[in-house]
């Protein structure tokens, strides 16, 4: 019988996405609805459902929106080709690509123009992936596991460089960049690593309770990279955790024998989930609901350049 659970600290949204939702929420009291929004703007089920009750339409690719309507790109980021075909259908755009996401785009750029191969490391098929390729294709090629670093095949004297998937396991990453510069000693490295601080606090803070909980739930969609990555940390480390959309998937069975339970979220998961489920341990006769610790992070973003314009000239228009 659960008698205590902890909360993971901190957990929940991180400044990219609260730019990103903030983004289409302003957007739709500026322009009104429809605003189209390319992909989910966040890899969470609950952020975009509301969205959509508010009027946001949501589209696999710009080449769906009404020529001339306003389409927001998602925190994922999208590759030149993208805004090269919205510009194309006279699309208002309003880029809403997470800022550390932007760096990782700019190092795939900088990297191939001075004549690196630059390989990234990531998740296939991977919104933020595809984007980051899209920068330089003809320059890029993808790795997975170290498995796929074992295999690369290139001369000694190869002019290499890697760049990372900003929502990756910090310590499966760490092994696939052991493997690349025990192969490839000459290889180049971002000057800071691609890893956001938010998928790493995330990960640290569920690795700090773990020593206390013998259950970890993850609030977030099962499309979230990291939110899938938060459940890894903890089997790795042999606790057992699943994801959970919301207090409706906990699963009572999964309780038989925890004592104490640990709840987190991942970086796209808003923290009315977090209460939820709370509450669905509370209402079980759970007494000790409590954060485990309390870190605060204070890391904030501006809203996209195109919005704050448009904001400005309206504020300055009343």
């Amino acid at each position: 019988m659960v008698k205590r659970v902890l909360l993971a600290s901190p957990r929940g949204y991180c400044a990219g996405v609260e730019r990103a939702v903030d983004t289409v929420e302003l957007a739709l009291d500026h322009y009104g609805a429809p605003i189209y929004v390319r992909k989910q703007i966040v890899h969470n089920a609950h952020v975009v459902r509301e969205l959509e009750e508010r009027g946001a339409i949501f589209v696999d690719s710009e080449q769906e929106a009404p020529e001339g309507a306003t389409i927001v790109f998602s925190a994922h980021g999208v590759a030149p080709a993208v805004h090269a075909n919205a510009a194309a259908r006279g699309l208002n755009t309003i880029d809403a690509t997470c800022p550390l996401v932007t760096k990782v785009h700019v190092q795939a750029r900088r990297f191939a123009a001075e004549g690196y191969t630059v390989i990234l490391i990531g998740h296939a098929g991977h919104e933020e992936v595809e984007g980051t390729m899209g920068e330089a294709p003809e320059s890029t090629i993808l790795i997975e596991s170290v498995a796929d670093a074992e295999a690369l095949a290139f001369p000694p004297d190869a002019k290499l460089a890697y760049i990372t998937q900003t929502t990756l396991s910090v310590d499966e990453t760490g092994e696939i960049i052991k493997v690349l510069r025990r192969r490839f000693p000459q290889v180049h490295a971002p000057k800071r690593e691609d890893i956001c601080y938010a998928t790493s606090n995330r990960q640290w803070a569920v690795k700090e309770m773990l020593g206390e909980i013998q259950l970890l739930l993850v609030i977030g969609s099962r499309n979230s990279s990291n939110s899938n990555r938060l459940v890894e940390v903890a089997r790795a480390n042999g606790v057992a955790a699943y994801l959970i959309d919301d207090d409706t998937d906990i699963r009572e069975d999964w309780l038989d024998g925890v004592e104490t339970a640990g709840v987190t979220s991942g970086a796209s998961a808003p923290e009315k989930l977090v209460t939820r489920v709370c509450d669905w341990f509370r209402a079980r006769g759970v007494a000790e609901v409590e954060p485990y610790r309390l870190v605060e992070e204070d890391v904030e973003f501006r809203l996209p350049v195109e919005l704050r314009r448009e904001l400005a000239l309206a504020e300055a228009q009343r």
